[in-house]
């Protein structure tokens, strides 16, 4: 079982207070391990769920590529939670892996029951998404950037 403390660690969790962590989302989490080399999930196919990482690492690869390795204290899945499409990576456990998974219907629930924690989960998602799309911007321009000047 995971505590709303060992949850202030996540992003996602920032900013609520323990209490309400208890209250509106420790009940929604369940948890799933993974052996090594199991697919927890598999890009171009549904997802709908967060997955935090409490233990092991995982790789994820795009187009058969690795182009991430995540660790305890980090998330995967999040894509999927807002837009609904098919699972944009495939992430798959490099050893035994320990996940407390939150679903989208789980989310909704939370909508429902309160609003206040509903609406500082978004915009936590949101932030870092935008973090990941920043990154994602520097290192593609740093890579054209190199490319330019071996030409």
């Amino acid at each position: 079982m995971i505590t709303a403390d060992s949850l202030q660690r996540y992003s996602l969790f920032g900013g609520l207070m323990n209490e309400q962590i208890e209250a509106a989302v420790l009940p929604k989490l369940v948890y799933k391990d993974f052996q090594f080399n199991d697919v927890i999930i598999q890009e171009g196919q549904p997802n709908d769920s967060i997955y935090f990482l409490l233990e092991g690492s995982v790789d994820v690869s795009k187009n058969g590529k690795t182009i991430a390795v995540l660790g305890e204290g980090q998330t995967v899945g999040e894509m999927e939670l807002l837009d609904v499409m098919p699972a944009a990576a495939t992430v798959r456990a490099r050893q035994t892996v320990r996940t407390a998974v939150i679903s989208n219907q789980a989310i909704y629930s939370i909508y429902c029951e309160n609003t206040t924690v509903f609406a500082m989960l978004i915009m936590n998602l949101a932030r870092d998404l935008s973090r990941r799309l920043r990154q994602m911007d520097e290192a593609y321009t740093a890579l054209e950037d190199a490319c330019f000047t071996r030409h």
